[in-house]
């Protein structure tokens, strides 16, 4: 079993097995949320099944209520949490799980070609669904075709329903009060992942205040990966979060970024360091800065 990366030689080694499995293919674009599935149909690993952020791996959207709330009509539960990437509830997620054929025997491999920012979110909510059998495709798309894996074009067939029964979460979910309620306390260690200039508010392309959650420490996701594409080595991922910890204890980190999603390979890094596990704050800066009274920062931490 598999449960933080898998290389490419050993995903052709799984499937030559005949091991269950079923690879997703997590490409995605927040500036174009058209332009995943495009690359994906122009190509994507054999057999992958498209794992779309927006639709998939995500709750409906809100919409303005006429007293200024948010208002959203949900069938299957209210969200898991805020943000502009909310989680679906347990129960839709698992629904969409059976309604592609997954199975709680089979091992999960997750993918993209975006440097492993979105494949984690996949990663992540299959822990959180129970589902320890799942690892991120180390180096993407691109690691695949260098290794000489079987690509394919246009859409997959379908697979048989099946039914996805959820467990016990295997990773820890924070929402807004309780981040709210043990802000600048010795439990929690707030790492943000977005880069630089968003966390200290020189920019702010995406939400209503530019900034970050007062005492927050930034890693910029993109830290995780080494040139090759791939993850850096445990080791190296080790005295990085070290030095950026300085003697905070790795078990209070919560991770969060812009809406959940880019915070993952942060939180994916310390479990390879042997730093983990730790806990995800989903709704992240999104929702926080959509929260009234909750306080913000710009510049740099002191």
């Amino acid at each position: 079993m598999y449960s933080t990366l898998i290389s490419s030689e050993q995903l052709q080694a799984l499937r030559a097995a005949g091991t269950p499995s079923m690879v997703f293919d997590c490409s995605f674009d927040l500036m174009k949320p058209e332009a995943g599935v495009a690359q994906y149909r122009d190509l994507h690993i054999a057999g992958a099944v498209y794992a779309n952020l927006d639709t998939d791996l995500s709750a409906a959207h809100g919409r303005p209520g006429k007293d200024g709330t948010v208002v959203v009509a949900h069938e299957d539960g209210e969200p898991a949490s805020g943000g502009r990437h909310p989680l679906p509830s347990r129960e839709k997620f698992a629904a969409w799980l059976s309604s592609i054929g997954f199975r709680n025997d089979m091992q999960a491999v997750v993918y993209d070609r975006n440097g492993a920012n979105y494949c984690g979110r996949l990663w992540w909510m299959l822990k959180w669904m129970g589902h320890d059998a799942v690892a991120v495709l180390d180096g993407g798309l691109q690691a695949w075709q260098a290794a000489g894996g079987t690509v394919a074009s246009g859409d997959e067939p379908a697979h048989f329903q099946s039914n996805f029964v959820p467990s016990a979460p295997r990773a820890a979910l924070r929402v807004t009060r309780e981040v709210a309620a043990h802000l600048g306390q010795p439990d929690q260690t707030l790492i943000d992942a977005r880069a630089g200039a968003r966390y200290r508010g020189e920019v702010e392309p995406l939400d209503p205040i530019a900034g970050h959650i007062p005492g927050a420490l930034n890693r910029p996701f993109a830290e995780n990966i080494g040139p090759d594409g791939k993850f850096k080595p445990a080791a190296q991922l080790r005295a990085e979060f070290e030095t950026l910890l300085a003697g905070r204890d790795p078990s209070t980190v919560v991770h969060q970024c812009g809406s959940g999603v880019s915070a993952v390979p942060n939180l994916l890094a310390m479990e390879i360091a042997g730093l983990g596990p730790t806990a995800l704050y989903a709704g992240s800066w999104s929702e926080w800065s959509n929260t009234p009274g909750l306080p913000t920062r710009q510049g740099a931490e002191p």
